[in-house]
């Protein structure tokens, strides 16, 4: 069985395409033309994952991301025929996880979905056991199995398994990217990390040396952990280098 997938662009030829990959790889899929009609379908079927265009018509892929997030952390890939940074920049910052830049690749796309869902722990056995509950899917046997313990950092507590972070005792609502972002660091607080590094280990797939996909994240992630965003206690920048997190979560 597996993942649900709604894919939303008003271009049949790459909806078809998207589809018939897909569904080649296991997964069930929706088709959306426009941005009102993915709402919908998210709505109703409470898919795995989302692949949106940037461009659609009655809702653009933007405001169907904000939609999600406002409830929802489901991860989203963002498709875009603009190649500028800004509009890389926006849809990341709007709270997608991974973007392509049209013309794609269909295996690329496949292959990027499949590392998302394996990021987030989803597996064939687990939906199969849960029948569709996407609550139970996160919950991957290669996580239970491998038996990682919870991560405690002064008032930051990540929780690998169940995936969840506490700060102060309060659970923080993370994207699929922005928790692994913030559990390789947790792993190893202390240790610096170069952007390219971080996009090497987190996403997997190289971004042909767009490191500002790195920058973006650790700013959101830092606006939901962070007391004060603009003078981080965990998450540090090492100027000309990249990033550390601090054990000891000490003010800069």
């Amino acid at each position: 069985m597996g993942a649900c997938i709604v894919v939303a662009d008003d271009e049949r030829n790459i909806t078809d395409v998207c589809r018939r990959y897909l569904e080649r790889e296991g997964h069930r899929v929706w088709v959306a033309e426009n941005g009102e009609e993915a709402v919908r379908l998210w709505k109703e079927h409470r898919p795995d994952l989302l692949v949106l265009d940037l461009m659609m018509p009655k809702m653009d892929g933007l405001e169907v991301c904000d939609t999600i997030r406002q409830t929802d952390d489901t991860p989203i890939i963002m498709l875009t025929a603009r190649g500028e940074e800004p509009d890389r920049l926006l849809g990341l910052t709007m709270g997608a996880d991974d973007y392509m830049i049209k013309p794609f690749s269909p295996r690329e796309l496949v292959l990027r979905v499949n590392n998302i869902l394996r990021r987030m722990g989803w597996s064939k056995e687990a939906a199969a056991g849960s029948k569709g509950n996407h609550a139970e899917n996160v919950k991957s046997l290669d996580q239970q199995a491998a038996g990682e313990q919870a991560i405690h950092l002064e008032d930051l507590s990540i929780y690998p398994q169940e995936r969840r972070v506490s700060v102060l005792g309060s659970d923080i609502e993370l994207t699929v990217k922005e928790f692994d972002l913030l559990h390789l660091l947790a792993m190893y607080p202390g240790k610096v990390f170069s952007r390219s590094q971080l996009l090497n280990q987190v996403w997997d797939i190289a971004y042909d040396g767009d490191t500002t996909t790195v920058t973006v994240q650790i700013r959101r992630l830092r606006e939901k952990i962070e007391p004060n965003p603009s003078d981080p206690r965990w998450i540090k920048t090492v100027w000309g280098i990249g990033y550390k997190l601090d054990h000891k979560g000490s003010p800069a």
